[in-house]
């Protein structure tokens, strides 16, 4: 199969992880591929099983006709690299074809943006995918999860979206199905245009 190109979203696999803000890349595939399926039932079709490195399936977007991969890595967020490597070296995909979809602390909730290549931001998906692709040239869907007033990175990002965060994370899956099938319609140009006029930040 020939694939357009491949969509990855980042998170942390277990029950534990869900909904959490490190996962909210995993949760912007989920809502491009429910929203693919509204389209068409058979628009969405697994590819790999639960004993791999990924949870891959084959997709036709918002009612299009490409066919992209869409993955979420399971090897927790500091080893994404491999799975993505592996993807892209069996599907023979190029850095270029491939968008990663994020958490970005740098970034308020209800903000994104979209780049390509560039700074990883401290981010350790985003280090694992660099270092075994052996570039920094693929492109990257930003959401944005802000930042704690607190100092503890760590239990910040794997804690859950609470109160009127909720509304907000509902928003921002929206506005980034609508970067994302920018991208995959009329490529990186148009999806920075559309991702970085969004803004969902509470007024």
């Amino acid at each position: 199969m020939q694939a357009a190109g491949l969509i990855v979203g980042l998170g942390n696999p277990g029950k534990e992880y869900e909904n959490t803000r490190h996962n909210l890349g995993f949760m912007a595939v989920d809502h491009l591929m429910d929203d693919a399926r509204r389209f068409n039932s058979d628009a969405v079709s697994p590819l790999s099983t639960g004993k791999k490195k990924y949870l891959l399936w084959k997709c036709m977007p918002g009612g299009l006709r490409s066919t992209w991969l869409v993955a979420k890595p399971q090897t927790y967020m500091n080893l994404s690299g491999e799975a993505v490597a592996h993807i892209c070296g069996f599907y023979n995909l190029d850095p270029e074809q491939v968008l990663v979809v994020h958490d970005e602390l740098d970034l308020p909730l209800g903000r994104m943006r979209f780049k390509t290549g560039g700074g990883l931001a401290g981010h350790n998906g985003l280090k694992s995918i660099a270092q075994l692709l052996g570039t920094r040239d693929f492109h990257r869907l930003r959401l944005g999860i802000g930042k704690p007033d607190h100092a503890n990175t760590s239990s910040y990002v794997l804690s859950r979206f609470a109160g009127e965060e909720v509304r907000t994370v509902e928003q921002i899956l929206d506005g980034s199905l609508k970067g994302m099938l920018a991208f995959i319609e009329k490529g990186a140009a148009e999806a920075v245009q559309v991702v970085n006029a969004f803004d969902a930040c509470p007024k």
